[in-house]
């Protein structure tokens, strides 16, 4: 299939952008993106809102990504067959891996999404949070841990366009409800997804098992006991994180207790009763 370049140019900042940066692969959620921006714009016309921000959609694809062309042409065949009166408003776009441009785009979006269907980590949520930028975010892999629901920005099930068209109305209607997560979003993200927060937990790693190696027939080596590698670095230089201190929430990698049930007893045939001792 020929892939087709849409780059419909920026007016920015001359009208306001929503954005999602991410690969063109099948999990990302694309589909839901667009849909979304289609539902908010149904939403803005019937409500008179003139303010109508652009959409961009764009990533990178990789040598081990052979999905990102197909994705890319479903992705302009999704426009151009079921809304192709928004194409003027919504550029789609492969982009050359390139840190200062993503962090460009993502700084000077109004809404950052990140609708995936699955996910890792995501180190791009914090990245926008960072931005100041509020987020609508899938609420599957490790995005959780990095958003704070109706704080920072909203956490929606994989694939409600509906809901996620909802909130984008109610971020650019609501002016004060946009200042306040953009403050909460750029004061509220923990140094454990940046450079400094990484290279404390490699370099502690690296020290403590130069210092009591792997272990062997049950001796030496680092004992977790389920705590987090930057929890176990501060404590041991005397610097544990102090209440209130941006961190990670824990809770979603806690061992948390099964219920064990007792099997009931079988029931014993008639005929087949047990002796009874005397």
């Amino acid at each position: 299939m020929l892939t087709r370049l849409h780059r419909t140019e920026l007016v920015w900042p001359a009208r306001k952008y929503i954005v999602q940066v991410a690969r063109f692969d099948p999990a990302k959620g694309i589909p839901t993106v667009i849909d979304s921006y289609a539902e908010f714009r149904r939403q803005c016309e019937k409500k008179n809102f003139t303010d109508v921000p652009q959409l961009i959609v764009c990533g990178n694809g990789s040598v081990d990504d052979p999905d990102a062309s197909l994705i890319y042409d479903q992705t302009m065949a999704q426009l151009e067959t079921y809304y192709p009166d928004l194409i003027k408003d919504i550029s789609v776009m492969r982009l050359d891996p390139n840190d200062q441009l993503i962090n460009t785009i993502l700084a000077n979006a109004h809404v950052v999404l990140q609708l995936s269907t699955r996910e890792g980590f995501e180190v791009k949520v914090s990245e926008a949070l960072h931005a100041g930028r509020p987020v609508i975010v899938t609420n599957t892999g490790g995005i959780p841990l990095q958003v704070k629901d109706k704080v920072n920005g909203f956490l929606v099930t994989p694939g409600d366009w509906k809901t996620v068209a909802a909130h984008l109305m109610e971020l650019f209607e609501n002016e004060d409800l946009h200042k306040k997560m953009s403050h909460a979003a750029r004061t509220g993200v923990s140094d454990e997804v940046g450079t400094v927060g990484n290279a404390l937990g490699w370099f502690y790693l690296a020290a403590k098992w130069a210092e009591v190696g792997v272990e062997r027939h049950g001796k030496g080596g680092l004992k977790g006991n389920e705590m987090w590698v930057n929890d176990m670095a501060r404590e041991e230089a005397g610097l544990p994180y102090a209440e209130g201190e941006n961190r990670l929430p824990r809770h979603f990698t806690q061992t948390k207790p099964m219920p064990v049930h007792a099997k009931a007893p079988e029931a014993i045939p008639a005929g087949d009763a047990m002796p009874v001792a005397a």
